[in-house]
């Protein structure tokens, strides 16, 4: 039990410091403008940037974490968000700056969230279907907090180091603490989750396109209103600080899903909490449009129906699309499926917000959220498809892809 708990937060903290560092731009990108003499919108440029590249390098990282070892690789993976954070440090214009965001995004691959979820696959071994879906979603709710702790460090460091100095601060903390901690604090797993040069059966091409289906349209919605949210409930008529409150508010109730989902165990799977939380989302988008307007914004029942449904239901999908693969593939294809569904997935939280951001002003709040709501009930269908082949694979007899 103490070794579970010492490499668990080993992990927890070092992806945690991850994406603390890179999340520095909220804190940082007002001062990181002027210094380099350019508006803010090209500063938060960067954050796609990342995104972008993360995308891209998921394949090639996960065929890495097949044949090295998710340890070996997150390791490599801290060291190089190290070194793209002190490329950013000695930025003096924005192609260099946007340059430190790509090598951060190529490292970020290999290091943040989809590597620590292939190390824990592993780690679960035999029970990795129901013990890795529990990690997961733990190790999911303690890296929430990662804003929560490094804004108020990062706005410190600003204070006394300017934002070059805290931008080596940080990279000095992925390279001396980071690193390693992967690699002396987690044990070797094995090349894949399931054992040196295992190689599963080719998995279903169509359960995995519905899996990707899902995650990928689910992703838009919910990362684009992340982005978006407060300008969003501006538009639609609320305050300022009604909406920065409401997109506070928002991040509680998604919070409480992921403690919902946690809270199930061993009661239910990814799928099962993909289709619940899949129904919840766009039924929460609606109820901000059927409800219609209140005084100073949305009316306080679709207001309500929203911060329930639409957060409960996005908080708890995070936890599910992690965890959906571990329900259809084996535990040594989960790194793999991973790693594929992250490309995706990535471009469109590159894409997501600009494109949101530009229908909102051509076309104006209510259009958005409808068209929010229909490809959410896209995901849905791509959802209730993958539980009728689950159910025709239990019926015939089979288990997870092996």
């Amino acid at each position: 039990m103490y070794r579970h708990i010492r490499v668990f937060c080993v992990l927890a903290l070092t992806q945690i410091l991850g994406w603390g560092a890179v999340g520095l731009l909220p804190v940082l990108a007002a001062r990181i403008a002027a210094d380099l003499g350019v508006d803010l919108a090209p500063v938060f440029l960067g954050t796609s940037v990342m995104f972008v590249a993360m995308g891209l390098c998921a394949p090639v990282a996960g065929r890495g974490f097949r044949r090295f070892g998710a340890r070996r690789v997150m390791a490599c993976g801290a060291v190089g968000i190290g070194a793209g954070l002190g490329i950013m440090g000695l930025a003096r214009g924005m192609v260099v700056f946007l340059l430190s965001w790509g090598v951060i995004g190529v490292a970020g691959a290999a290091f943040l969230t989809t590597a620590a979820y292939a190390w824990l696959a592993g780690y679960a071994g035999r029970d990795a279907g129901t013990g890795a879906r529990n990690l997961i979603g733990l190790l999911m709710l303690v890296t929430a907090l990662a804003g929560t702790v490094f804004w108020p460090v990062t706005a410190l460091l600003d204070l006394h180091l300017g934002w070059r100095g805290t931008a080596f601060a940080y990279a000095g903390a992925m390279v001396v603490l980071a690193a390693p901690l992967v690699a002396f604090g987690l044990h070797d797993t094995g090349a894949g989750a399931g054992g040196t040069a295992a190689r599963g059966t080719r998995p279903d091409r169509r359960i995995f396109g519905l899996i990707v289906l899902a995650v990928t349209l689910n992703s838009f919605v919910t990362f684009g209103i992340d982005s978006i949210g407060i300008e969003l409930f501006r538009a639609l008529g609320a305050e300022t600080a009604m909406a920065v409150a409401i997109a506070s508010a928002l991040g509680v109730f998604k919070l409480g899903g992921r403690l919902v989902d946690l809270a199930g165990g061993r009661r239910w799977d990814g799928l099962s909490t993909a289709l619940v939380s899949g129904a919840l989302i766009p039924a929460g988008v609606l109820a901000v449009v059927l409800a219609g307007p209140g005084q100073g914004g949305p009316g306080w029942a679709g207001l309500g129906g929203y911060l329930c449904l639409f957060g409960i239901g996005s908080g708890a999908f995070a936890v599910a699309r992690a965890t959906m693969p571990l329900v259809f593939f084996a535990p040594r294809d989960y790194a793999s499926a991973m790693a594929v569904i992250a490309l995706p997935m990535n471009l469109i939280n590159a894409l997501a917000p600009p494109a949101l951001a530009a229908l909102l002003v051509a076309t104006g709040p209510r259009f958005v959220l409808g068209l929010l709501a229909a490809i959410s009930l896209g995901a849905l269908g791509a959802l209730w498809c993958l539980s009728r082949m689950r159910r025709a694979q239990v019926a015939d007899g089979g288990g997870v892809i092996s």
